[in-house]
């Protein structure tokens, strides 16, 4: 039987990995020691070791780990992007890594369809309206609503792709900018790609998916706020620093027809008294579109079917592989 640690942020590690899921991975690995932070490794810990079984706040691979584990062939990474983690000497060994990506993937596309069909009904402007003006707030008429609205996701990655297919369920029509994607899958998607700027100003909302690189930081700016349509609602579910938040501010400030639903900021969470709280057309919420609790049992689950696989020479279904970094967020 192979053999395996589980190397982590031990704080997470029980939301990940509980009982049936550190069960279903025993079935196929022999775990040589109590669960560990990378801080504790030890050349002697990782002598014998087979199969690194992790996720947030795993080890990162580097040249002096992966020499005092000449036999580490497999990483389970029960999390999403695992940058963090590879290295160059990681890809050059051969060591192969899988990622629990596509749950959150999933659960980010859940709460992200709920605030868009939510946003289409204009639904946190009457909560926040009655809150701020403390009585009922009429109907202004101007709710899109669902049917034949236009959504626009910016980037087309896991996530975007998983949205994109709970939206097609419904009558909406969709638009993305991604510049890497290739157009057959974006149409196999029910998905029309467009540029940023037409994604912006045509779009009854725009949702956030893309990777923070050097090239997207603060890339959703004062033009391309202030080109949205009337009554429009931005949604981030990506990072925060991609919106220019002084930006935001001061275009919704101006623009009382516009609103944003923030799930994350930058910084995360916003210092107190930032005017993303007082603002009336901008919503922020603590980071909850990702896997919470026990959701991330689904993650450790995957993990355990991965290596399942791996063990009867099976492909894995959710490797991740150097040349695909770019695309994994």
């Amino acid at each position: 039987m192979l053999n395996g640690l589980y190397v982590m942020d031990l704080d997470r590690f029980p939301d990940v990995y509980g009982e049936q899921e550190r069960a279903a991975v025993e079935k196929n690995v022999r775990i040589t020691a109590p669960p560990i932070a990378p801080a504790d490794l030890t050349p002697s810990l990782l002598a014998d070791v087979d199969v690194l079984v992790t996720a947030w706040g795993g080890p990162r691979l580097t040249p002096e780990l992966l020499e005092s584990a000449p036999r580490l062939a497999l990483v389970l990474y029960g999390a999403g992007s695992v940058r963090s983690i590879v290295t160059p000497a990681s890809w050059a060994r051969g060591v192969r890594v899988t990622t629990a990506n596509s749950v959150i993937a999933a659960s980010v596309a859940e709460f992200t369809l709920a605030q868009v069909l939510y946003a289409l009904k204009h639904g946190w402007r009457y909560v926040l309206g009655a809150r701020f003006g403390a009585k009922s707030v009429p109907r202004a008429s101007s709710e899109p609503g669902a049917a034949g609205s236009v959504v626009g996701l910016m980037s087309l990655g896991a996530t975007g792709q998983a949205t994109a297919r709970l939206l097609a369920r419904h009558d909406l029509v969709l638009q993305a900018y991604d510049p890497y994607v290739d157009p057959a899958a974006a149409s196999a998607l029910g998905v029309r790609l467009v540029s940023l700027e037409e994604l912006f100003a045509t779009s009854d909302v725009v949702s956030l998916h893309a990777p923070v690189l050097a090239e997207t930081r603060k890339v959703v700016s004062t033009r391309l706020l202030s080109s949205m349509k009337q009554d429009a609602t931005l949604i981030n579910t990506a990072r925060g620093a991609l919106i220019d938040e002084d930006a935001l501010v001061s275009v919704l400030r101006e623009r009382a027809d516009l609103f944003a639903v923030l799930d994350v900021t930058d910084p995360e969470p916003p210092l107190p008294g930032s005017p993303l709280f007082s603002a009336a057309n901008i919503v922020v919420t603590p980071h909850l579109a990702g896997t919470l609790n026990v959701e991330r049992r689904r993650q450790g689950q995957l993990m355990a079917s991965e290596l399942a696989r791996y063990v009867a020479g099976e492909p894995l279904e959710h490797e991740i592989f150097e040349s695909g970094q770019a695309r994994s967020a």
